[in-house]
C-alpha cells in the first residue's frame, strides 16, 4: 500500500465484483453463521456480527472501528460508491467512475471529512419522510436516549428533523480522530434504543430500523462538531455518488407518493 494508510470498507452480503484498488477493503457484513464469500469478515476480533438485521452495514463498520488499525476510515456499499465525478442523467456507471486512490488522498489533504452529496427532499422534511415511509417511532426512541445519555446534541437533532436535506446511506471517509468519536457516540446510542425499542413482530425488513436511523443520526453528530467549533464547515466535503445497477424510479417515486398520501410503509427496497 503507497500512499495515505486508508481503508475503505466496502459492505457486502453477497459475492460481488469490487474496484481493483488498495483503497477498498471488500467486508462480508452479517458473516456470523454463514459460509465464506472470499472477503474479510465483520465476525472476527471485536464484532457485532449477529446484529446485522437490525444495524445492517454498521456490522462492517462497527468491524473496521474495532479491529483496523488506519488512519482514514470509511464506509461504502456493493452497489454504491463514491464518484470521480457527477455521473451524467440515464448514464450507467460502472466501476471506472468510482472514487480513486489518487483523488481521495488528494481531498484528504484539504478536508476532514469527506461525505456523499445531500439528498433534498423537498416537499417533506427529515422526520416526515421516515415517519411516512418507516415509523417515526423509531426516530423519537433515538431522540429519548439522546436525551438522556447526550444532551447537548438535542438542538442539532430537532433542527435535522425539522430541515428538507440530511447525508444518508451511511457512507463517509474521515480521519480516524474523528471516526473514534462519531463511532463510540453512534454505538452508545444504538444500544440504548435496542434496549426501548422491540423488533417483535417485525419483518425482516422492518428490523432494519438502527441502520436507517443511524443515516440520519450521523447528521446529528456532524452538525454538532460544526456548531461547536471541532469542525470547520470548510473540512467537511460533498462527493458524488453513484449506484452500480438498476433503479426502478417509477416503483420508486409512485412508493414515495403512496407513503405521503395515503400512509403506506416501506416493505422493500428498491
Amino acid at each position: 500500500m503507497t500512499g495515505k494508510n486508508i481503508r475503505l470498507i466496502v459492505a457486502c452480503h453477497k459475492a460481488c465484483e469490487v474496484p481493483p484498488s488498495d483503497l477498498y477493503l471488500p467486508v462480508q457484513v452479517g458473516a456470523a453463521g454463514k459460509p465464506d464469500i472470499g472477503f474479510s469478515r465483520d465476525d472476527t476480533g471485536s464484532n457485532i456480527s449477529g446484529k446485522n438485521p437490525i444495524y445492517c452495514e454498521l456490522t462492517g463498520l462497527y468491524w473496521a472501528w474495532k479491529n483496523l488499525d488506519a488512519d482514514y476510515l470509511g464506509l461504502v456499499h456493493y452497489r454504491r460508491y463514491f464518484a470521480e465525478k457527477r455521473q451524467l442523467p440515464g448514464r450507467k456507471s460502472s466501476m471506472a467512475d468510482v472514487l480513486t486512490r489518487e483523488t481521495c488522498e488528494r481531498l484528504l489533504d484539504q478536508y476532514r471529512v469527506l461525505v456523499p452529496k445531500k439528498r433534498r427532499y423537498y416537499i417533506e422534511s427529515v422526520y416526515t419522510h421516515y415517519a411516512h415511509t418507516f415509523e417515526g417511532a423509531q426516530l423519537e426512541a433515538a431522540r429519548r436516549v439522546i436525551s438522556e445519555q447526550c444532551p447537548e446534541y438535542l438542538l442539532d437533532f430537532d433542527k435535522l428533523m425539522k430541515g428538507t436535506s440530511a447525508y444518508i446511506f451511511n457512507m463517509f471517509i474521515m480521519d480516524r480522530q474523528l471516526t473514534e468519536a462519531y463511532c463510540t457516540w453512534l454505538f452508545d446510542i444504538l444500544e440504548r434504543v435496542e434496549q426501548i425499542y422491540s423488533v417483535e413482530g417485525m419483518t425482516d425488513f422492518e428490523k432494519r430500523y438502527a441502520g436507517r436511523i443511524s443515516e440520519r443520526l450521523f447528521n446529528v453528530w456532524l452538525q454538532y462538531q460544526v456548531r461547536t467549533g471541532v469542525l470547520p464547515k470548510e473540512s467537511i466535503h460533498e462527493i458524488p455518488y453513484l449506484y452500480l445497477g438498476n433503479v426502478d424510479w417509477r416503483r420508486k417515486i409512485l412508493s414515495f407518493l403512496k407513503a405521503k398520501f395515503l400512509h403506506k410503509k416501506y416493505d422493500k427496497s428498491f
